[in-house]
C-alpha cells in the first residue's frame, strides 16, 4: 500500500514513520515546517511532501495514489488553546478529508483519544460512540473532527477509522520525557484526586495502527488502552521509583491552574511555547477509561505489553 502520514516530522507521526521503514509499504510524508528527523532520500520507499493543512490546494498531491491516510498532524504545546484548536483539530481535518475523498483514498484514519466521550471509569468505560459531551476543548474538537470524518465518508468508497489511544508511554514520547525531566529536577507534583487513565506501550501503539491500515475489516471506532488501567497518581509513583527519582507530592487542584495560567500568559506575552495550558489541565484532570473489546477482536489479539509491569522497561 501507499500509506500518507501527517504529522510525520512530529513525535509519533516518526515513530510510525521509523516503524514502517522496513515494510513493503510506500509512504508519503506530509511535513510543513519542521523536517523528518532522519533522511529520507535514503529510503527508497519514502516521498516527503511540504504541505500545509491550512491550504486544500496543497494537499492533492500528496493524497494522489494513496490507499491509507494516517493522520497525526496538529499543534499541541500553545497558549490559549481555545483560540486555535477549532482551526487546527476541525478545520484541518476538513481540508486533509476534503482532499483524500478526491483522491479515492481508500481508509482515513484519525488519531484521537477516549476523552471525546467524556469522564470514563473501568467502571463506566468508553464504548466508542460519537454522542459525548466532553469538557475540555482539547477533546471537543477533536469530537467533532471525528463527527465530520464519519459523516463526509459516508456513501463514498473511504473507510473511517478512529484510533483512541489511552496514555501512549516509551522513551521518547514527548508526554513521558516531559515528565521525566520535571521528576529529575523535583519540579513534578500531582493532585489528590484518583484520576483513571488508560495506558498503551508505544510498540502495541504502533502495531494497532498498523493493523487498522492493513485489515480490510478494519472501519468504526477503536479504544486502544492495555489490561490493566490504574490511577495516574500510582503511575507517576511507579515510574518515579523505576527512574530513581522521588515520588511527586500532592498539591492542591486550583495550583496546577494557576500555574498552567502563568505559562499562558508567559508564553503569549514572549512568544514562546506553553508545556502547560489550562485546557491541558482540565484533560488531564478527566478521568478515562475505554472498552478495548473491538481492539483485540479487530486488531491486536494479544498485546505485547499487556500491562506496565511489563512495559516498564520501555521507560
Amino acid at each position: 500500500m501507499r500509506i500518507l502520514i501527517t504529522g510525520a516530522a512530529g513525535n509519533l507521526g516518526s515513530f510510525l514513520t521509523r516503524h514502517l521503514l522496513g515494510s513493503p509499504h510506500e509512504l508519503n510524508l506530509l511535513i510543513h515546517n519542521r523536517p523528518i528527523p532522519f533522511d529520507a532520500d535514503a529510503e527508497p520507499n519514502v516521498r516527503v511532501f511540504r504541505a500545509d493543512l491550512a491550504l486544500p490546494e496543497t494537499l492533492a498531491e500528496p493524497c494522489n495514489g494513496v490507499d491509507v491516510v494516517v493522520h497525526f498532524a496538529g499543534v499541541l504545546f500553545a497558549p490559549r488553546p481555545e483560540r486555535f484548536l477549532p482551526t487546527t483539530n476541525v478545520t484541518y481535518v476538513e481540508n486533509l478529508v476534503a482532499a483524500a475523498l478526491a483522491a479515492g483514498v481508500g481508509k482515513i484514519i484519525l488519531t484521537s483519544f477516549p476523552h471525546v466521550e467524556g469522564e470514563s471509569t473501568p467502571a463506566d468505560r468508553a464504548i466508542g460512540s460519537l454522542d459525548g459531551e466532553p469538557d475540555s476543548v482539547h477533546a471537543r474538537t477533536r469530537l467533532a473532527a471525528e463527527r465530520h470524518l464519519f459523516a463526509a465518508c459516508e456513501g463514498t468508497v473511504t473507510v473511517p477509522i478512529a484510533l483512541r489511544p489511552g496514555m501512549i508511554y516509551g522513551r521518547g514520547v514527548l508526554m513521558i520525557e516531559a515528565a521525566r525531566w520535571l521528576m529529575r529536577r523535583r519540579l513534578m507534583a500531582v493532585w489528590r484526586r484518583p484520576t483513571w487513565i488508560h495506558l498503551l506501550a508505544l510498540p502495541d501503539f504502533l502495531r494497532c495502527v498498523v493493523a487498522a491500515a492493513e485489515k480490510p475489516e478494519a472501519r468504526g471506532v477503536y479504544n486502544l488502552g492495555d489490561d490493566d488501567p490504574l490511577t495516574l497518581q500510582r503511575f507517576l509513583f511507579e515510574i518515579a521509583a523505576h527512574w530513581g527519582y522521588a515520588a511527586p507530592p500532592f498539591l492542591p487542584g486550583w495550583t496546577f491552574y494557576a500555574a498552567a495560567a502563568a505559562v499562558e500568559m508567559y508564553a503569549a506575552a514572549f512568544r514562546t511555547a506553553a508545556p502547560i495550558t489550562r485546557d491541558f489541565i482540565r484533560i488531564g484532570m478527566a478521568s478515562y477509561c475505554g472498552d478495548t473489546t473491538r481492539m483485540k477482536a479487530e486488531l491486536v489479539p494479544a498485546l505485547a505489553y499487556p500491562t506496565l509491569r511489563e512495559g516498564i522497561a520501555l521507560l
